[in-house]
């Protein structure tokens, strides 16, 4: 594959097509499906054989801060359709082990165990473990609540879900693991930043090209987690 972690470079072009509101389709859907069209990396994604251009942001962070390597146990929460694990496969190869877990059924790839399950299910972090032959080095979410409309209570449900992901991360993570996942900006994530700081060596923001301009879409990175001992003394510091 060539210039998987390359920009856009000329994808973006002046002319953009333009969908007609058709019956049956509003003006919501017109606007979506224009988006889609008009994206560069929709457009990159299906040649260089993606399953979704989520797959790009993923690629700019790990060029940023070398997340994947061979050999590691990776947790995909929230994975369909499997783009950020098909980017992880790429990168682990047959070294590593990747599992992924949606509501929704994933079609399955080379490289990555897909289950069908609630990540908040009782049995998930014990059935994840035993598919990964041990803890995980990192656990990814890319999950986003479904949308209302109204700003202030989508950003407090994907903040919600990031906080029980965060959560769930912690009792699969093994010590000096990672966790990646997709928040929005807007001032409420406070009481998980102060979380992964207690519990995390460090604790940041990322916002990569590939998400899009007009989008409050940001990831908090969190990296050298210290277990349950080493988040204990923190927060014992702390007090």
């Amino acid at each position: 594959m060539s210039d998987r972690r390359g920009g856009t470079g000329g994808l973006r072009g002046d002319l953009k097509q333009r969908v007609k509101t058709g019956r049956g389709r509003t003006l919501s859907q017109k606007r979506w499906l224009e988006r889609q069209l008009n994206d560069p990396y929709v457009a990159r994604a299906k040649r260089e054989g993606y399953r979704s251009r989520a797959a790009f942001k993923l690629l700019e962070i790990d060029e940023r801060f070398k997340l994947l390597k061979p050999g590691q146990r990776i947790v995909d929460l929230g994975a369909a359709p499997g783009g950020w694990s098909q980017v992880a496969a790429r990168i682990l190869g047959e070294s590593g082990r990747i599992v992924g877990i949606d509501l929704l059924e994933i079609e399955p790839m080379p490289g990555a165990t897909f289950i069908t399950l609630d990540f908040l299910d009782p049995s998930a972090p014990e059935r994840l473990t035993e598919l990964l032959g041990g803890r995980a080095d990192l656990v990814l979410s890319d999950m986003a609540a479904n949308t209302t409309g109204h700003k202030k209570t989508d950003h407090l449900r994907i903040i919600g879900l990031a906080e029980t992901a965060a959560v769930f991360a912690r009792e699969i993570l093994a010590p000096g693991g990672a966790y990646l996942a997709k928040v929005f900006q807007g001032g409420t994530e406070g009481d998980l930043l102060t979380e992964l700081k207690r519990d995390f060596a460090t604790v940041r923001h990322v916002k990569p090209q590939a998400s899009r301009a007009d989008s409050s879409e940001l990831y908090v990175l969190a990296t050298g987690f210290r277990g349950e001992a080493g988040a204990k003394d923190a927060s014992d510091e702390q007090d």
